[in-house]
């Protein structure tokens, strides 16, 4: 009860909503489960991520002593698999973030202007998703070379597209508004409209976006870590390891078994909170559940 005074209403009444959707409750437990072991890596690994401690049990399988086993270079594997979720969430979350710093302006000022603005941007996105992300991404990986801070801004270079539309259709919804066609009405100035009364209003829509971006970019940095050109060793990377471990998968299953089902969680339960969330936030969703 406390803690419902001290929420906001509107929050309050999405919380009531997505715990109804039991998938988006089961993606929220395991996603902080992953954010906890990824905060306290150090205190639950035997080694850092590159030690090569065990060079006298490489590839061994699991067991007491190594959870996840070891891997062809001597490092223990649980302690890769672990330190990969810290990797993996930054590109996620960070890439998230700089996609959203590019797309809602361009989206608004598309959707709200519209005229020879939206043709320039809508013809700029057509020109980035003509071409599948992943071999964009490889382009430029390739031009600019790879490396953790490389990945991350190109990966935001091909995800903000998504965004983009996205804000794009809300604003063009908006606008048509009555509270904005007062406001134009009572000569508020467009750029003052836009910012403080249709963006605000678009905040929903632009988070659950931004949530879905999320599990798009680990996909894709895991995919150009699997190809090589991703992010560089010895800082582990889940699309890497499965890699690596394809070359024993016939004889050390496990090399490339764990960083696989890991990955595969994450993406599944940051969907699940996606998903729960666009239920949450749109009253059109919520009679559904």
């Amino acid at each position: 009860m406390l803690l419902q005074s001290l929420l906001p209403p509107d929050l309050i009444e999405i919380w009531r909503y997505f715990k109804k959707n039991h998938l988006a409750v089961l993606g929220l437990l395991l996603m902080l489960l992953l954010v906890l072991c990824a905060i306290f890596a150090v205190l639950i690994t035997p080694a850092g991520y590159a030690e090569q401690k065990y060079l006298t049990e490489i590839n061994a399988f699991p067991s007491f002593s190594h959870w996840f086993g070891v891997d062809a270079m001597g490092r223990d594997y649980f302690s890769r698999v672990i330190y990969g979720i810290r990797v993996s969430l930054s590109v996620g979350v960070i890439t998230a973030f700089i996609a959203l710093f590019i797309g809602v302006p361009l989206g608004a000022f598309a959707g709200y202007f519209s005229g020879l603005a939206d043709w320039c941007i809508m013809r700029l996105v057509e020109t980035f998703s003509v071409i599948p992300p992943l071999l964009v991404a490889i382009l430029f990986v390739t031009l600019f070379g790879s490396g953790l801070q490389n990945v991350i801004i190109i990966l935001a270079c091909v995800s903000w597209m998504d965004v983009c539309r996205l804000v794009r259709g809300e604003m063009l919804s908006l606008k048509q508004r009555e509270y904005a066609t007062a406001a134009k009405a009572i000569g508020v100035k467009p750029y003052r409209v836009l910012f403080r009364h249709l963006l605000p209003n678009a905040v929903a829509p632009i988070i659950v976006g931004m949530v879905l971006c999320v599990p798009n970019a680990i996909m894709l940095e895991a995919s150009l870590s699997f190809l090589g050109v991703g992010i560089n060793p010895p800082t582990p990377s889940w699309g890497q390891m499965i890699s690596d471990g394809l070359f024993y998968i016939q004889f050390y299953w496990h090399l490339t078994l764990f960083p696989a089902i890991f990955l595969a969680l994450t993406v599944l339960s940051l969907s699940f909170i996606g998903d729960g969330l666009r239920d949450a936030m749109d009253p059109k969703l919520r009679g559904r559940r």
